[in-house]
């Protein structure tokens, strides 16, 4: 069975605990999720015919030893599990960004999770799959896209209720556009929340521009 496939492309990591490291990213098409502040709807649709060889081909071009595998939603795509372990067993050092609406219990263990918690103002927060947290360890990560004050108060809520800070990092990230960066970073800090704030690195080097 083939992977479909946006794009491969070379850049820093803008988010989470590997932020600033080179890393090449493998884009993964499709997602069954339509959240509001999605900025990567180009992937959605389209992609192009790969497999788990080819990837590795060119993945091997640059220099990383980091692979972040992403979306849209690579989950959705039954070829991205084997694709994770393959990367693992050629040495890499593997990162999987996903929405958190898709069972996370078949990854290989030795890929760091990145895994979201949909708000209600990402229209997609009936969809969080809670089971996922089960499975969730230290190397784990879980992200929070606020935008609003109330996506803020929901974050707090689920990070009392479920004890997320005790099962792996969490982070809270300010939606662009949508909410107010310094806000939600003096809010945290009011708050005192063992979270880590956070702003797309990328973003900020490089604006929305695709393949970065």
């Amino acid at each position: 069975m083939a992977l479909r496939l946006t794009e491969i492309f070379f850049s820093l990591q803008g988010e989470a605990a590997r932020a600033g490291l080179p890393t090449v990213f493998v884009r993964l098409t499709g997602c069954p999720l339509r959240c509001v502040w999605c900025d990567t709807t180009y992937s959605f649709t389209g992609g192009e015919p790969a497999t788990v060889a080819s990837v590795l081909a060119e993945v091997a071009k640059y220099p990383a030893r980091q692979v972040c595998v992403t979306g849209g939603e690579p989950l959705a795509q039954k070829e991205c599990l084997p694709l994770l372990t393959a990367l693992c067993d050629a040495g890499y050092d593997v990162s999987l960004e996903t929405s958190g609406a898709i069972d996370v219990a078949g990854v290989d263990p030795r890929v760091a999770r990145i895994m979201d918690l949909k708000a209600p103002d990402s229209g997609e927060s009936a969809r969080n799959r809670w089971e996922n947290l089960a499975f969730l360890n230290q190397r784990d990560e879980i992200k929070i896209v606020i935008a609003s004050r109330a996506d803020y108060e929901w974050a707090c809520e689920a990070i009392r209720a479920h004890k997320l800070d005790a099962i792996c990092p969490v982070l809270l990230s300010p939606a662009a556009g949508l909410v107010d960066p310094t806000a939600l970073a003096d809010w945290i800090l009011e708050d005192g929340l063992n979270v880590r704030f956070q702003m797309q690195l990328h973003k900020l080097l490089w604006g929305n521009a695709k393949g970065k």
